[in-house]
C-alpha cells in the first residue's frame, strides 16, 4: 500500500542528529526537505548498545540513495509525533533497546501504524518495549537469549518475498542468532529460519524463525533478526535482504505476509517426482529451483493425484518488461497427455498483463475478470516474482494474489466440474517466459465452508 502523507521541512540546523549523539527530530543527510519516499532510521538505546548501529544506518542510506528513497536517523524519542511519522513510508528501529518510548510517543506510533504506516526490525528490536503489547505483537517475538557468534545455515522458506527472492534454498552467514520467547509462525509469515542442527545453541527445538513478515493492524511489519556484527552491512545478500525488507514494509512491493501453516509440497525446486509434460514444448529447472517455460504449448500436470477441496499456492514472475508473456495455471481437469483437454475441461487462472480483462492476469480465462484495481495494487512487475493462492472448494474458485482476494468465481457448468481434478502450469509458446517456484497445497475438508478456513 502507499499512503498519501504531507511532507513538513525541519529548518533547524541544530536538529540534526550526528552518529551515536542524542539530538532533535530525524533529519535526512541532505535536508532538502523534497518530496519523496522516506524511511526514519529510529536507533536509540535503552539497555546493550550494539558498536554496529553507525554501519546500519550507514547501510541503509546506501540503499536508499540506490533504491529510491531518503533514510533519516535519529535517537530522538521525540520525533515520534503523529505529524512527524506522517513523513515517512516505514520506520526502521535498527537494534533498539529496552524502554524507548513514553506513552504519548508509543500512542503516536500506533496511530501511524494503524494509518498504514510501514515497520522494520532490525535484531535487536526484538529487544525493545517488553510491557508494550502493541509493539509485541508488531515485532512478532521478543528475544530471549543468544549463544556466542557464529556460522549457521539459514533455511529460505519463502523465495518470493522481496526480502528472500534473492537468495539460495539456503544461505550461510555468520551472526548473533537469537532465540525468541514465543514462535511467531502461527500470527506471522515466516521467510526463514535457523537450521538448528547447523550450529551450537539454539533452543527452539527445530523451529527457529530468523525472519517473518505480517499485516498488522493496519500496517506492515518486517523483522530479521540479522545485523548484530558491523560485517552484516557490507555483506551483499544481508543487503539485499534488509532493502528488500524496507521496499515490503513502505508499499513499493508485494508479497503474501499471512501466515502459512499445513502445506506440503507438489514442487519444491528439486524434483520433478509425479509430474508429467503434455504437448509440445517442456519447463527448464534451474540449479535455483527455479522453472522456467520453454516451447509450447503444452502443460506440465501433476499426475501422482488429483485434489478436490485444497489451498494451492504458487510463486511465478514473468520475464519479459512488456508484461505480455504468457502462462497460467490449470485446475480441475481430468488426466490426460493432451493439453488441451485443461482447456477444453478445466479451468486456468490466467498470466498474462495484456490481454483483455477476462484473459489477463488473475482472470479466470474467459469466463471471469479480475478485480483489476485491486489486482494491479497487488501485482508486481515483471522480473519480479509474485504469489498465488487458488484456493477450490466445491464449485467455488477463488485467487488471490500477494495475500489480496482478486477473483470469486463459481462454476455452473455442468460439463465441468471443480470438486475433483488435476493441477498444472502452462508453457504456452516459444516467445514466453514464465518461471515459477514452490507449488504446494493444503487439503482442505471438502464439507467446511469457505469461511471457516484459515491460511
Amino acid at each position: 500500500m502507499k499512503r498519501s502523507t504531507g511532507r513538513i521541512t525541519v529548518a533547524a540546523a541544530g536538529a540534526v542528529l550526528l552518529l551515536g549523539a542524542v539530538g532533535g527530530p530525524a533529519v535526512s543527510q541532505d535536508s532538502s526537505g523534497r518530496d519523496g519516499r522516506r524511511v526514519l532510521v529510529f536507533s536509540k538505546t535503552a539497555g546493550f548498545r550494539h558498536d554496529s548501529i553507525p554501519e546500519g544506518i550507514a547501510a541503509v542510506r546506501q540503499l536508499g540513495a540506490s533504491g529510491g528513497f531518503t533514510a533519516d536517523a535519529t535517537e530522538d524519542a521525540g520525533a515520534f509525533t503523529a505529524r512527524n511519522l506522517a513523513r515517512y513510508d516505514a520506520v526502521v528501529f535498527l537494534s533498539t533497546t529496552g524502554d524507548v518510548l513514553n506513552g504519548a510517543q508509543q500512542r503516536a506510533f500506533e496511530g501511524y501504524v494503524r494509518n498504514g504506516g510501514g515497520y522494520v526490525g532490525v535484531h535487536a528490536a526484538a529487544d525493545t518495549e517488553y510491557d508494550w503489547e502493541f509493539y509485541g505483537g508488531l515485532a512478532g517475538a521478543y528475544f530471549r537469549s543468544h549463544p556466542a557468534i557464529q556460522p549457521a545455515t539459514v533455511d529460505v522458506e519463502d523465495r518470493a518475498h522481496p526480502a528472500t527472492s534473492g537468495l539460495a534454498r539456503t544461505w550461510d552467514r555468520t551472526d548473533e542468532w537469537y532465540d525468541y520467547r514465543t514462535n511467531p509462525r502461527q500470527r506471522a509469515h515466516v521467510l526463514a529460519s535457523l537450521d538448528e542442527s547447523s550450529y551450537t545453541g539454539g533452543t527452539m527445538q527445530g523451529d527457529h524463525p530468523i525472519a517473518w513478515c505480517q499485516e498488522y493492524r493496519g500496517g506492515r511489519a518486517f523483522y530479521t533478526g540479522g545485523g548484530h556484527t558491523k560485517e552484516s552491512y557490507a555483506e551483499p545478500a544481508f543487503r539485499e535482504h534488509l532493502l528488500g525488507g524496507i521496499r515490503w514494509a513502505m508499499g513499493d512491493a508485494q508479497a503474501d505476509c499471512r501466515p502459512e501453516n499445513g502445506y506440503r509440497p507438489l514442487f519444491d525446486g528439486t524434483s520433478l517426482d509425479g509430474w508429467q509434460q503434455a504437448g509440445p514444448g517442456s519447463f527448464t529447472l534451474d540449479d535455483d529451483g527455479t522453472l522456467t517455460s520453454s516451447g509450447g504449448m503444452g502443460l506440465l500436470w501433476y499426475a501422482a493425484s488429483g485434489f478436490s477441496a485444497y489451498s494451492l499456492k504458487l510463486d511465478w514472475k514473468m520475464a519479459g518488461a512488456s508484461g505480455d508473456d504468457n502462462s497460467g495455471v490449470f485446475v480441475g481437469f481430468p488426466p490426460s497427455d493432451d493439453p488441451w483437454s485443461a482447456v477444453d475441461n478445466g479451468y486456468e487462472i490466467q498470466i498474462d498483463a495484456t490481454d483483455t480483462p477476462d484473459r489477463t492476469t488473475g482472470s479466470v480465462y474467459g469466463f471471469r475478470s479480475a478485480d483489476l484495481k485491486k489486482r494491479d495494487r497487488a501485482l508486481n512487475p515483471p522480473g519480479e516474482w509474485n504469489t498465488y493462492e487458488i484456493r477450490v472448494e466445491g464449485e467455488r474458485l477463488r485467487v488471490w494474489l500477494n495475500g489480496v482476494q482478486i477473483n470469486d468465481f463459481t462454476n455452473t457448468d455442468p460439463a465441468r466440474s471443480l470438486t475433483g481434478g488435476h493441477l498444472g502450469i502452462q508453457n504456452h509458446g516459444a516467445g514466453d517466459q514464465v518461471s515459477f517456484r514452490d507449488i504446494r497445497i493444503k487439503e482442505l475438508p471438502a464439507a467446511a465452508s469457505p469461511a471457516a478456513q484459515g491460511d
